[in-house]
């Protein structure tokens, strides 16, 4: 049986062989030399994917797509973009490029074919909405084809992020994390108001 004065020795040194291998494979995979991360440049398209599903699923992407495009269009990294906004020291054309960045979002995923259809956007809009039991029924009465017919997914969302308020939106930031969840509720909120003013149309 082990002593408690062998176990007192053994654990520490155990600690700190594992310490040493956890440093050995970083430095033998380039990460001796303790260089900073450089910021992603926000002009080179990536690849976004939500682990959400749905309106909240779309709206993650064009936000996260829009900031790179707005911090794009400032010629400043995302992060810089972030951290202007939420200190009130935002870059001027700050408001247009965010506006601006949306809108190339909507048109980069309608051009990647990644929008869903209508109808798909249009059953949960109708559902998360303040409407009465009776017209959701009616509403998601119409067929999704005659939906998807009469409604393009680019169109609505591009319509649905003009008509947000951006500079009020930014105003009112004063926490960068704080900022993608209030963007992304925005455009939430002004897709269901526009899918559902649409499919109404069709009543």
């Amino acid at each position: 049986m082990t002593s408690p004065q062998a176990r007192a020795v053994a654990l520490p040194l155990l600690a700190l062989l594992l310490v040493a291998a956890v440093l050995g494979l970083q430095v033998g995979n380039g990460g001796g030399d303790f260089v900073p991360t450089a910021s992603a440049d926000p002009c080179t398209p990536r690849a976004v994917q939500s682990a959400a599903t749905g309106i909240d699923a779309l709206s993650e992407e064009i936000v996260l797509l829009g900031l790179d495009g707005a911090a794009c269009r400032l010629g400043v990294s995302r992060e810089s973009l972030l951290l202007s906004i939420v200190q009130d020291q935002r870059p001027p054309g700050t408001v247009d490029a965010v506006r601006g960045g949306l809108q190339d979002a909507v048109g980069r995923l309608d051009r990647e074919n990644r929008l869903p259809k209508a109808s798909v956007l249009a059953d949960e809009a109708i559902g998360l909405s303040d409407l009465s039991g009776f017209v959701k029924v009616a509403l998601r009465a119409i067929p999704d084809r005659l939906i998807d017919s009469q409604l393009d997914t680019g169109e609505v969302l591009g319509r649905a992020v003009r008509a947000i308020d951006v500079a009020q939106l930014l105003d009112n930031l004063n926490d960068p994390g704080l900022l993608q969840r209030s963007v992304q509720d925005a455009v939430v909120q002004a897709a269901r108001d526009e899918i559902v003013d649409r499919v109404r149309t069709l009543f």
